[in-house]
């Protein structure tokens, strides 16, 4: 028979009576009113109690104020004040300002010291775009699309806007096949890295795009030396680098202004360096002439002094194909990439006299005109002794050598006019009187037959024509006995 087990009468398994859970809700509604009364009261005291706001300019403390409206509206004042100045930026202040509430039973402040402290650390700045070269900055412009404008037109200053928009087309330079004097835009670069960033600066910083360009080119000065070459001078080499003579002089503590400088000597200079350089790739095609040459040829068989052309000589012609490269419009480089010739020059060829004209007479003597009569013969005449023989009525005016000799005079000589003498270092001379003009020179060697000047009427003459002497040893000769009655 199995033991039946005791009903358990412990505290923890007996039911609660109904009684005492009422008692327990009554408790608990108590307390929660209590604490919720507290709650209020509390927040009701807080609100009542002053609030006050310390200001911080880029973390610093620089004051109290009860009303931090006071803080931004004066901001807001300079700030509308100096758009008044510059009105197209979009301004700013340059400093972080900051509130830190706190609440106090006695409240600490002083508006009109905030006011003040403020006027000392604030500045008025505008939100601007810095640009950049290499990473050093050149200028600022009011935003990023205005310094990209300034870079078109610092680019549009050595090639046309319409051709750096056809360089944007992938297309443009396929199948480009240039004609004689045509040229073709390759490429345009710059030579440095462009960057852009934002940056708060003074409104005066802020530059507009033209003023930005002309910074771009301009550049900055940077100490130079210039080295003096062969002929220079101090106002020359000032103007290479656009100074005048009064810089230089202010550049070199050794110099005046009457100093001659010598080559070598090293001077220094300020030059502008540009902060950015345009680089124009292009290619160029073009005729050009090749110029003939001349060839020299030397020829035993003629006298020195005597030449002739055996083959005329003419210009040829080629087509050039080039790369050529601008540094801000100056040429800087050219390759030649082809170059084709399209007529072919041909060189010029002259015989030149070699033969040594003997200055010694041979003693037989010709004829010293091409044909002509004798109108006067030597002996007198007109109640004078006529020196030597007349000759005339030619129709080709050229006076020869009657035989090899050095010239001894050339020139006018009274009733003579214009005559020549020469000397044939074998006791003979002979002279050549009243020509027009003379082609030989003192001193000159001169063949037999040579022509040393043309028939004229210079001097004491009645006509045209040639008046002739031959003297031996001094003696004076009859002409005719040499030469003969022609």
């Amino acid at each position: 028979m199995k033991k039946q087990k005791s009903p358990d009468t412990s505290a923890d398994t007996r039911k609660p009576t109904q009684s005492s859970l009422w008692k327990k809700v009554v408790l608990t509604t108590l307390l929660g009113m209590g604490i919720t009364m507290g709650s209020v009261y509390a927040q009701n005291f807080e609100s009542q109690i002053p609030t006050v706001y310390h200001v911080y300019v880029d973390g610093e403390h620089i004051g109290t104020v009860d009303d931090q409206k006071l803080v931004k509206s004066y901001i807001n004042e300079q700030v509308q004040k100096a758009e008044g100045k510059y009105e197209d930026l979009d301004l700013t202040i340059g400093e972080d300002v900051s509130y830190v509430p706190e609440k106090m039973f006695r409240p600490s402040f002083d508006n009109n010291g905030v006011m003040s402290s403020l006027d000392d650390e604030l500045s008025i700045m505008v939100d601007a775009t810095k640009l950049e070269v290499d990473g050093e900055a050149v200028g600022y412009t009011e935003n990023q699309q205005e310094a990209e404008e300034a870079i078109k037109k610092l680019k549009a200053k050595y090639v046309p806007e319409s051709i750096l928009k056809k360089l944007e087309d992938p297309t443009y330079l396929k199948e480009k096949d240039l004609k004689n004097g045509d040229s073709t835009i390759l490429d345009v670069k710059l030579s440095g890295k462009v960057s852009y960033s934002s940056q708060k600066v003074k409104p005066t910083k802020v530059l507009t795009t033209d003023e930005l360009v002309d910074l771009l080119r301009k550049g900055t000065k940077q100490d130079k030396i210039h080295t003096v070459e062969k002929g220079e001078v101090l106002s020359e080499i000032a103007s290479d680098y656009n100074l005048s003579t009064q810089d230089i002089l202010e550049l070199n503590d050794n110099l005046s202004e009457n100093d001659v400088v010598s080559v070598g000597q090293e001077i220094n200079v300020t030059d502008y360096q540009s902060y950015l350089d345009v680089i124009v790739v292009e290619e160029q095609k073009e005729e050009s002439t090749i110029e003939f040459e001349t060839e020299v040829k030397e020829s035993d068989d003629m006298y020195k002094g005597e030449q002739n052309v055996k083959q005329e000589g003419h210009d040829g012609t080629k087509e050039t194909q080039y790369k050529i490269t601008k540094k801000n419009g100056e040429v800087v480089r050219e390759e030649v990439l082809s170059e084709t010739v399209t007529k072919e020059s041909q060189k010029k060829i002259i015989i030149k006299g070699t033969k040594v004209i003997p200055s010694r007479g041979t003693g037989n003597f010709v004829w010293p005109t091409v044909g002509g009569v004798i109108t006067s013969k030597q002996g007198w005449r007109w109640g004078s002794h006529h020196k030597g023989i007349d000759i005339a009525g030619v129709s080709d005016r050229t006076i020869k050598a009657s035989d090899n000799g050095e010239v001894v005079e050339a020139g006018r000589d009274g009733g003579y006019g214009n005559k020549v003498v020469i000397n044939h270092n074998n006791g003979y001379k002979t002279i050549y009187a009243h020509m027009s003009s003379i082609k030989v020179n003192v001193g000159q060697t001169v063949r037999k037959g040579q022509a040393i000047g043309v028939m004229g009427s210079t001097g004491h003459s009645t006509g045209t024509h040639l008046h002739f002497e031959v003297y031996k040893n001094g003696s004076l000769q009859n002409p005719l006995t040499y030469v003969g009655k022609k």
